[in-house]
């Protein structure tokens, strides 16, 4: 029987435009995506997004507005037989002075033994490649038109 997967993400944009990306560690498998995670049973997208920034990040957010909702077919790159619907808000991190800061991807920094990092990427490097999943990659081409 196939499932669905729902995932909700934030993309968070600070005032020195630069944006925040999720460096992690599955298995052996390294991937950069927005913060964010699995929508739990009983719970709605928003409330989910508010529970993953606290859970991942110990942070707070303000959630501005949808930013996009998968409009093709995704199959889960770690469970097959289940398809990804991701839905993006562009959020606001309300406890700046707290965040874990860094500039090397996950994969980059062999002295950690950490499955998460966070880190700040600047608005003008972001490309396609910057992110793995393929969802990710039609957020960073929508971004990139806006700006």
């Amino acid at each position: 029987m196939s499932k669905f997967n729902v995932r909700v993400y934030g993309i968070c944009i600070n005032a020195n435009s630069q944006i925040l990306l999720s460096d992690e560690k599955v298995s052996d498998f390294y991937f950069t995506k927005f913060p964010g995670g699995g929508l739990e049973f009983g719970e709605g997208t928003l409330e989910c997004l508010h529970r993953e920034f606290l859970e991942e990040a110990n942070m707070r957010i303000e959630i501005l507005e949808h930013f996009y909702t998968t409009d093709f077919f995704q199959e889960n790159a770690f469970k097959k037989d289940s398809q990804i619907l991701s839905i993006y808000y562009t959020v606001k991190l309300l406890d700046t002075d707290a965040f874990p800061r860094s500039t090397k991807s996950l994969s980059l920094d062999t002295t950690l033994y950490e499955t998460q990092k966070f880190r700040w990427l600047p608005l003008n490097k972001l490309t396609l490649e910057t992110v793995t999943l393929p969802i990710d990659k039609k957020v960073v081409e929508l971004l990139l038109q806006k700006i």
